[in-house]
């Protein structure tokens, strides 16, 4: 607001020698931007609309969701599972060994694709020291492989995909197999808004719906829904509709 009202700020503060951004952080390299200032940011907003899991194993999840219906009744019968994902996948989520606790497991890529695998979910309870001890959990686990896929790693970093992909295979015991499965945008991602802002509004209302009554719930939902009164809507009057 304020160098929307013609405040100038602090002219040196990039420049200013031995003390300016510039000499602290880049050597005395100028800072160049990527692109102009603009909306960039805000266009680009992830929503983590559809699983509680980390981002990078979001399509990861949600491929094996895909593969669950094929799976669920061979799951002894599996010999290997192969998933591709980025290198940041790859250097932050490929964990292997023992998981100690709910933030173990969601930043467990092996975990967060078998659990979907073998109950068709993943959801905040899946993460649970009950659920994580069902011994299958563990027995996928074992038997899966992850890798880099170099495309992934590159859309990933493209400034106009950021894409976070993932694919998964399922190999049998007796040879046969699975189709692979990619998926290279999370729901969240800007490129499924059509197919993302419902199911963002449904999980808004479930939220709001299971911490206020009824009677407060429907005012905040409609107040959201009513668009052109929210913008007309003092910020006082709209945080008293979430006073507990």
């Amino acid at each position: 607001m304020l160098t929307l009202k013609g405040e100038i700020g602090y002219p040196s503060a990039l420049t200013a020698q031995g003390w300016g951004f510039q000499d602290v952080l880049f050597k005395g390299r100028e800072l160049v931007l990527e692109r102009e200032l603009g909306s960039y940011v805000m266009e680009n907003v992830l929503f983590k609309i559809s699983f509680p899991a980390e981002f990078h194993a979001q399509t990861a999840v949600e491929c094996a969701l895909k593969l669950h219906p094929e799976v669920r009744g061979r799951i002894d019968e599996i010999g290997r599972i192969e998933i591709e994902t980025q290198e940041a996948g790859c250097r932050i989520i490929d964990k292997t060994g023992p998981l100690d606790n709910y933030a173990d497991r969601d930043h467990c890529i092996q975990y967060m694709v078998a659990f979907p695998l073998i109950f068709g979910e993943l959801t905040a309870d899946s993460y649970s020291d009950q659920s994580a001890a069902d011994p299958r959990i563990d027995a996928l686990r074992e038997k899966m492989t992850v890798a880099e896929n170099p495309r992934f790693t590159e859309e990933y970093f493209d400034a106009e995909k950021r894409a976070i992909g993932n694919s998964l295979q399922v190999f049998f015991a007796d040879g046969s197999s699975t189709g692979k499965v990619s998926i290279d945008f999370p729901v969240g991602h800007r490129r499924r808004r059509e197919e993302g802002i419902p199911l963002l509004e449904e999980k808004f209302e479930r939220a709001v719906r299971g911490a206020f009554g009824a009677r407060q719930a429907d005012a905040i939902v409609e107040s959201m829904n009513a668009k052109a009164e929210l913008r007309e809507t003092g910020v006082h009057d709209f945080c008293s509709l979430w006073a507990l």
